[in-house]
């Protein structure tokens, strides 16, 4: 990554990410990592080694708690252990998500209900385990990963879709909601960025090139992308900024 900008507000901060060991969110830890701040992430995968590596890199050792974010106890203890080490948490990330591809006709119940957990359900409990952390210290973020999926109208994962169109109203309520605690909830809505799962399951030439058809910036997406979007979300650079979607995607979809 090649560092841009620099959030001075963010140095000592204490910020939560969920998936922030691989992918998009491990670019994001190292994003705040560099920026000074004080980072708790949480995923499924053993990611110890990528926590070393960014301690050895940066001097700035992150903490990382294993655990799956659909269960929502380990989830909030994981949001009560960043306070434990860190103090209240004033940035949370909510960027781990499944786009698991699935037609209409061979969804369950069982599969329905994953879907949600992990896409929004999980989203929502994170929201609210960190939000008495963020009035006890007066400010906070929010920011929710969203995607352009909903809005270009794909098919081929509609509980994806139906999720992350969830996610922007979610998001859009918590504004209000939490508003006058001076806390800012924000949604990030990414293209199709390049990680190595969306390359190892998802990626053909052929729809590869159809996407970048529609772009107008001719160029792929990679994790680092997105981190300054994040950053400029999480810093008072953008404290009079809630409620809002900021979509990176390289110019597919438009908003306003």
């Amino acid at each position: 990554m090649t560092q841009t900008a620099t959030f001075h507000d963010l140095d000592g901060a204490s910020v939560f990410i969920t998936g922030g060991g691989s992918g998009i969110g491990a670019s994001l830890t190292e994003g705040f990592l560099e920026q000074g701040a004080k980072v708790t992430f949480i995923g499924r995968s053993d990611a110890s080694e990528f926590a070393q590596h960014m301690a050895e890199k940066h001097g700035n050792a992150p903490l990382f708690i294993q655990g799956d974010i659909t269960e929502t106890a380990t989830l909030q203890a994981a949001i009560a252990a960043a306070e434990e080490t860190h103090g209240p948490v004033t940035t949370l990330v909510n960027n781990a998500a499944n786009d698991k591809r699935h037609s209409t006709a061979e969804v369950d119940d069982d599969f329905f209900d994953w879907m949600m957990a992990i896409n929004l359900k999980a989203y929502f409990f994170a929201c609210q385990a960190v939000v008495p952390q963020m009035q006890k210290a007066g400010f906070g973020s929010i920011i929710n990963f969203s995607s352009i999926s909903y809005m270009m109208g794909n098919a081929g994962y509609p509980l994806y879709t139906a999720a992350n169109s969830g996610i922007n109203g979610m998001t859009r309520s918590l504004a209000r909601e939490f508003g006058p605690d001076k806390i800012r909830v924000n949604a990030l809505a990414p293209g199709w960025v390049l990680t190595q799962k969306q390359k190892d399951m998802w990626v053909t030439e052929e729809g590869l090139q159809a996407h970048l058809d529609r772009q107008c910036l001719k160029d792929t997406l990679d994790p680092d992308d997105m981190i300054h979007g994040v950053l400029f979300l999480a810093s008072n650079t953008s404290k009079m900024m809630t409620g809002q979607a900021l979509v990176i995607d390289g110019g597919v979809v438009v908003t306003g």
